[in-house]
């Protein structure tokens, strides 16, 4: 073992998907494959409780757009469009075989919902442009102006639909970037951020008071709880439930050699993940009400953290 070669856990990682991703996503692959090497890009969220009207003006001379607001266009042009379309199919069958396919099309993509949409706002960078955001800086009161996140960790929350005074739990939280999403859509009766990882929940606490005004911090409920175990804690509570589990972070493993799960020592705990998963899923379907919305989320690709786990 100490004379035997080290393979790096990355290069492990890349093997693995290479095996099973290639089968999964065919012809596709090749192309994800690329996008998750390359450097990752970053999103600005803006920070609704920060005195920075100045900041989207800033942004957008920079090249940068809002992605949520684009993607609500979009959504409604091809509505649009879809109509016209079927209103030049004739009439009888042709049209009704025509508005079935629209129906199921708009049912596979709805468009963002226009109330949430135009609170969350998010600006990225176009594609193939990888200039980097300048940090966030503070305003009057100390609030940093926008943070810097992941742009696609915003689409759950957004799937979420929080509606005006739901009762929301963000099952594993930390370190706070889907939290303070939440928050910034005005929208949460009362939120509580839940995260095994006293560490990475003090990074959650940070972020609180970083970006979050004590009276909107009041409403929010941040513990150290084994998400698993949630519903003995407070069972059959929330409108609504994130379930962002702890995954393989496909990214991450390809990348960076610190904290990764495709280490020679972490084989067992890996391989272990659908099953924790499950259960934070479990978990999260007791914690919620009768009639309540959750959304369950990874940062893989893998079926057997995704498709497997719901079914």
């Amino acid at each position: 073992a100490t004379t035997a070669p080290r393979i790096p856990s990355t290069r492990l990682a890349l093997h693995h998907f290479d095996t099973s991703y290639s089968l999964h996503l065919g012809a596709l692959w090749p192309s994800v494959r690329a996008g998750l090497l390359c450097e990752q890009k970053y999103g600005a969220l803006l920070n609704n409780f920060a005195a920075a009207d100045h900041v989207p003006q800033q942004l957008e001379l920079l090249n940068a757009t809002d992605f949520i607001c684009e993607a609500h266009q979009k959504a409604q042009q091809w509505q649009r469009g879809a109509e016209a379309r079927g209103c030049q199919e004739g009439s009888g069958e042709g049209r009704t075989v025509m508005q079935a396919e629209m129906m199921a099309q708009a049912e596979v993509s709805p468009p963002l919902c226009a109330s949430i949409s135009s609170k969350i706002k998010c600006y990225t960078f176009p594609r193939g442009d990888i200039t980097r955001f300048r940090p966030a800086r503070p305003d009057s009161l100390g609030l940093l102006d926008y943070y810097l996140m992941d742009a696609a960790s915003l689409l759950p929350v957004l799937a979420l639909n929080v509606q005006p005074g739901d009762f929301v739990l963000d099952l594993c939280a930390a370190p706070g970037g889907k939290t303070l999403a939440l928050l910034q859509t005005g929208f949460c009766g009362y939120l509580a951020a839940n995260d095994i990882s006293i560490s990475r929940t003090k990074r959650l606490h940070d972020i609180l008071h970083s970006y979050v005004p004590k009276e909107v911090r009041d409403i929010v409920s941040v513990t150290s709880c084994d998400g698993r175990d949630w519903d003995q804690v407070k069972g059959g509570t929330f409108h609504k439930v994130l379930v962002d589990v702890p995954c393989t972070t496909d990214r991450h493993s390809a990348m960076e050699e610190h904290n990764n799960i495709f280490h020679k020592r972490r084989t067992k705990e890996r391989q272990m993940l659908p099953m924790l998963q499950l259960e934070l899923l479990m978990a999260g379907i007791l914690a919620a009400k009768p009639g309540a919305e959750l959304v369950y989320s990874t940062c893989s690709l893998s079926p057997l953290q995704n498709e497997c786990v719901v079914e």
